[in-house]
């Protein structure tokens, strides 16, 4: 964003603010208001204010009843739920079990990002006007888990508006839904403007109870970290995030502000094309060296991760061995990382026959994780010491998201956090086979080992909790002896606040309007 352009939308924040106006910024924008056009947590987390699942969360991540009241296994494979009465979508129309089927139905269709929650449903079907089952084609017992990211849609305002499938961020298609929003949550959309602002107010029909008392939130992307925590330290926003790691301290040191911080259930990791028998941007042609184990591994050696969580991170991550962290059912904290060993890693090079390295491009958001164009640049430093020339490609994540979601990509970064808090959710999403489903929808470099598969699908239907903890370590075993990915770090989370506001911070970084408040 241009120095004008924030100051024209700082200056538009404070004629709208008032007492009960909270003004929030973040390094970067929600891509859409659909809720089902992309999975990213930011996204998720902004439409998450406007939109609700049948099953959401407590402050404390645990599940609680949102449009649905009480759900129950009625056999192995089918969950019934009782829908809440009484709710209307923001334009007043009735929520009913036709919006549960039609949203639910919505997010297996061409163009959705969501698919991987539901790609092992059989079918929903409506019971009454207040009640749905779905039967799933294996048993699901962490299926409401599943659901807490899921948001339903009004079926007549989508129908109306020619909304009825989510855009695809793939193709850059916008529809109506991608600007306006029908939910039945807390706070409605009063102003869209992408990459300038987002207000939202409070939804005076809402089913619920709303905690805080901020009746309107001014949401306002500031790419540039500097004049991120500048507006927050002058007073013109209330809340932004991330807070640089280098400016944490000097946030607390105001006498107005605040970081607040914690750890995070992301892990970044690093992907690799192993499917294409030629690489789309190397100079190696005829073959794709990613295929062979002994060039992920070395690339996996040759980074340093010590090196980059103490001069890019300044401490605050934690390097890991699996593409889940601490606070994940089914993390394993025996795994170790393989050593980083730059001599190693040229051995493996020259084994496999690239003794003079290669060029390949990386793909990698500078406005998505923290410190995510550092790191990169760091990457592509270690790697040049085995002869791998990285040809960097960081770009804003309104870019970058489209590109490496259709595959365009030979070498890129990712981060993940399950939104089941559960390894079901990384093993179904990123480490299964890909298929046209939903499975392995982000497993966008296509590794692919049968045996990992079936392990998901064992531990989607074991209900005995240490089997189904052997059957999770097997899987990531295999999957690490594979170096079927490059994992890095968690990072962690750091928001800076206004000592005034009163929220909640979520290990996940969702951040739910109805928990802040104003004095």
């Amino acid at each position: 964003m241009s120095a004008t352009a924030l100051f024209v939308a700082l200056s538009a924040v404070g004629v709208v603010a008032s007492a009960q106006t909270v003004r929030i910024a973040n390094q970067g924008d929600a891509l859409s208001m659909d809720p089902h056009s992309l999975n990213e947590t930011l996204q998720l987390s902004v439409t998450g204010n406007v939109y609700e699942p049948l099953v959401g969360r407590n402050k404390d991540l645990s599940l609680t009843p949102m449009l649905a009241t009480s759900w129950k296994q009625t056999s192995p494979t089918v969950w019934r739920f009782e829908l809440r009465k009484g709710v209307q979508f923001h334009d007043g129309t009735p929520f009913t079990a036709d919006d549960v089927v039609f949203s639910l139905a919505r997010t297996q269709v061409e163009g959705s990002d969501m698919k991987s929650y539901t790609n092992d449903f059989k079918e929903v079907r409506k019971i009454d006007s207040h009640t749905v089952e779905i039967e799933t084609k294996t048993p699901f017992p962490i299926l409401p888990d599943v659901l807490s990211l899921v948001y339903i849609m009004s079926k007549k305002w989508c129908e109306t508006n020619q909304a009825t499938v989510p855009v695809d961020r793939r193709k850059g298609v916008e529809n109506t839904a991608s600007f306006k929003a029908n939910g039945t949550g807390p706070f409605r959309v009063r102003e869209r403007q992408p990459n300038v602002r987002t207000v939202f107010t409070r939804n005076g029909s809402y089913w619920g109870k709303i905690e805080g008392n901020v009746t309107e939130v001014v949401f306002t992307p500031i790419g540039n970290d500097a004049t991120r925590v500048a507006a927050l330290l002058s007073g013109e926003v209330d809340v932004m995030e991330p807070v640089p790691v280098q400016d944490i301290d000097r946030v607390n040191s105001s006498a107005n502000t605040r970081a607040v911080t914690g750890p995070e259930l992301r892990t970044i990791f690093l992907g690799m094309d192993q499917k294409r028998d030629e690489l789309l941007y190397s100079n190696v042609k005829g073959k794709n060296p990613f295929k062979d184990k002994r060039v992920r591994q070395a690339f996996y050696q040759a980074i340093d991760i010590k090196g980059i969580k103490k001069t890019v991170m300044r401490g605050a991550s934690n390097p890991s061995a699996q593409l889940v962290g601490p606070g994940i059912n089914g993390f394993q904290p025996e795994m170790k990382r393989l050593p980083y060993d730059v001599e190693a890693a040229k051995k493996l090079m020259a084994e496999a026959g690239y003794p003079n390295g290669f060029e390949v491009s990386m793909n990698c958001p500078n406005d998505r994780y923290v410190n995510d164009g550092r790191i990169c640049q760091t990457v592509a430093a270690n790697l040049s010491r085995i002869n791998v020339k990285i040809n960097l490609q960081a770009e804003t994540k309104g870019t970058y998201f489209p590109k490496v979601l259709r595959r365009d990509t030979s070498f890129y970064m990712l981060g993940w956090t399950p939104a089941t808090y559960d390894a079901h959710n990384v093993m179904n999403a990123i480490m299964r086979c890909v298929d046209d489903k939903g499975a392995g929808q982000f497993n966008l470099g296509a590794y692919c080992n049968p045996k990992v598969d079936e392990l998901t699908l064992k531990v989607q239907a074991e209900t005995d909790k240490n089997k189904r903890n052997a059957y999770i370590k097997e899987a990531f075993d295999l999957h690490a002896a594979d170096v079927g990915h490059i994992p890095l770090h968690q990072q962690a989370l750091a928001w800076g606040v206004n000592k005034k506001v009163k929220l909640v911070q979520l290990a996940d970084n969702f951040m739910y309007f109805k928990w802040i408040s104003l004095p």
